[in-house]
Parts: structure tokens; sequence; C-alpha cells
């Protein structure tokens, strides 16, 4: 099928593609800002912005694992609260040392 769409598409890009200067560079015609090449300062940009997003943000509080040994009533009643069970365990352990200070000397 001469003559269509794809093939005027096809010696256009060809044309255009031997129209390339000697050196091989792209010439941007300063026409359309989509067009324009990044500068080497935008590509940095660029490539920090996504190392920057990848992997698990740094908490301002950071937590240490350790390895403890809880009853099973208490296991349960925090597993049966659902996903992030062991955020609402810290955050209770949190509010009881903050409430009662001292509740470690009346345990004996």
């Amino acid at each position: 099928m001469t003559g269509s769409k794809m093939t005027i598409q096809r010696k256009s890009v060809l044309a255009a593609v031997k129209k390339a200067p000697p050196n091989g560079d792209y010439v941007w015609d300063g026409k359309d800002e989509d067009d324009r090449p990044l500068t080497h300062q935008e590509m940095d940009a660029g490539i920090d912005a996504y190392r920057k997003k990848r992997g698990r943000p740094v908490s301002a509080t950071r937590k240490e694992q350790v390895s403890v040994r809880y009853s099973p009533e208490v296991l349960n009643y925090f597993r049966s609260t659902g996903v992030g069970w062991q955020t609402r365990m810290d955050a209770a352990l949190q509010l009881l040392v903050k409430k009662h200070p001292d509740w470690l000397e009346k345990l004996g």
C-alpha cells in the first residue's frame, strides 16, 4: 500500500535522520520546550530525586530490634487487634512508661 500513513511517516523519519548533523548531536530548534534535551544538571537532579525516593524513609526515632518473650494472653490480645499489632503494643508500653514512670519499682 504505497502512500499509506505509515509509509509517509517512515519516509519523513528517514529523511530527518539523514539530515542529522555530522557530529551526531541533536540540535534543538528552540520551538517546542518538550523536545529540548535535558542539561547535565537536570539529569543529575532527576537521578538524585529518584535515589532519595527509594527504600523505606529514615525514621526520626530509630527503634531497636530485640527478642522478648510475652505471655500467650498478651500476644493473643494484641494479635486479635489485626495488622499493626506490634506498633500498638509499642504504643501501649510507651503510654505505660510515660504515665507511670515508677511502675517498675511497684512490681517489686
